[in-house]
């Protein structure tokens, strides 16, 4: 394959970073995923996150196992059909295992913030949306909101500040997400692909309800069990209504993905070329 030479380094599997793993790995890149030990994705039917629970997950034709060592997530990477993820918040220990050198490392874990990228963390380091800034602290952003810039490539500059508004799908903004309504535990009642109604009980948190804002179908909750904080997104409404959606990647998560595999073809045809 033409490109195993450069291994990437995925930071972050939610399902944004899942669309990203999709086009990096049908394009024959080598590619790692890092995540929370404790991860707190929503969408887990199309997140590689949800490998750090169960073990494996199976997302439309992409396959990921659980990485219990550097080691393990190398022979995963270059001798399976599968995408490794390793429980691993902590980078530079995490690097200084592996045999290979990280080509490309992409902060996929859409904290709307720079928590601890560098430039020099590898010879490509591309983020997604804000808080970052090209030829400062990475070498291309991605832009990650909706509309006309969505998966764009930004070689200098910042992707589009966060609004704190979730983008509008079939007419719903903030109200298709669904925060917890205290801190405490995470109990639900109902399942990711379910039909539900209007003030309809999901499930509890510290036996506070949390309920449907609107019929449709769940698209997202976080694990079931999980302790969360006040007001932390936990869950997900898709008005559409379509059941199949849930375990599809999402138009937006393939447009960002194209947009890093954009960015990393770009920078080795420069490389080919010295500029």
């Amino acid at each position: 394959m033409y490109f195993q030479e450069y291994l990437v380094l995925l930071r972050g599997g939610g399902d944004l970073a899942t669309g990203v793993a999709y086009r990096l790995h049908k394009a024959g890149f080598p590619l790692i995923v890092t995540e929370l030990p404790r991860p707190l994705v929503v969408r887990r039917t199309v997140a590689l996150a949800t490998a750090v629970h169960e073990g494996e997950v199976a997302i439309e034709d992409l396959h990921a196992r659980r990485a219990t060592s550097p080691t393990d997530a190398e022979e995963i990477a270059y001798s399976t059909g599968s995408i490794p993820v390793i429980a691993a918040p902590d980078l530079a220990p995490l690097i200084s295992n592996f045999q290979s050198p990280v080509s490309i490392l992409v902060d996929a874990r859409m904290a709307k913030r720079n928590i601890d990228t560098e430039k020099d963390q590898a010879p490509l380091v591309i983020a997604l949306g804000p808080g970052f800034t090209a030829g400062v602290d990475c070498h291309a952003v991605i832009e990650t909101m909706r509309g006309h810039r969505l998966g764009r490539v930004i070689w200098e500059g910042s992707a589009l500040p966060n609004t704190g508004t979730p983008g509008i799908v079939a007419g719903k903004g903030r109200e298709r997400v669904l925060r917890a309504p205290t801190s405490g535990v995470v109990r639900w009642q109902v399942s990711i692909g379910d039909l539900v109604e209007t003030g309809e009980t999901l499930g509890q948190v510290a036996n506070e309800p949390v309920t449907a804002p609107f019929a449709g179908v769940v698209r997202g909750l976080i694990t079931p069990g999980t302790a969360v904080w006040d007001g932390l997104k936990i869950g997900d409404v898709d008005a559409r209504g379509d059941p199949a959606a849930c375990t599809q990647i999402s138009d937006k998560a393939l447009a960002i993905g194209g947009g890093v595999l954009e960015a990393v073809l770009t920078w080795l045809n420069r490389d080919a070329r010295g500029d």
